[in-house]
């Protein structure tokens, strides 16, 4: 009688096992685009964008800046809309928000005399970063919560983020 509810046990328990481990399967398959391992290859995407966006912005490249811009605006786009990636709601407006601050700033590089939008508030706290250099400055208050909307982007795609790649100021040289 012990031996036979054993049986029983074990074969419920592998049974269970079983169905656990396809529908894990299941949920990280990349058919049609849906699924975990497609949004955790996005979010691998949209981080090196995001790090990308950060070096050379800050490093005062105007072209390199529209240039990552244009690739990181059609993303933010598929984000939004949903359909590609299984994301929560949030993430979702969070990423239709970041895309019309990339947008924006990519209309302000290509015409400087053209005149700002005024854009909703994020639904997230923007760090304090530094300005952006030089032909950026216009841009940079649009940039700047651009970087903190997609990081607020990652946080729902991958869990944690790693920080932005700011550049180190250089330490004070002592007796200058």
């Amino acid at each position: 009688m012990k031996g036979k509810i054993g049986r029983i046990i074990a074969l419920v328990a592998a049974g269970s096992l079983l169905a656990v481990g396809t529908a894990g399967m299941a949920s990280a398959s990349p058919v049609g685009g849906k699924g975990s391992s497609a949004t955790e290859a996005v979010g691998a995407q949209v981080l090196q964008m995001r790090d990308d966006l950060t070096k050379v912005a800050y490093a005062g490249q105007v072209g390199m800046t529209r240039a990552d811009l244009d690739k990181l605006s059609p993303v933010l786009a598929d984000l939004a809309a949903g359909k590609r990636y299984t994301i929560q709601s949030e993430t979702q407006q969070l990423s239709s928000a970041a895309q019309m601050r990339a947008d924006e700033s990519n209309r302000l590089l290509g015409d400087p005399t053209a005149t700002a939008r005024q854009l909703p508030p994020l639904p997230i706290p923007v760090p304090t970063l530094p300005d952006l250099p030089g032909p950026l400055k216009i841009v940079s208050d649009l940039v700047k919560a651009l970087l903190a909307a997609v990081t607020g982007i990652l946080g729902g795609l991958l869990g944690a983020v790693p920080p932005l790649p700011l550049p180190v100021p250089p330490l004070p040289v002592p007796g200058k």
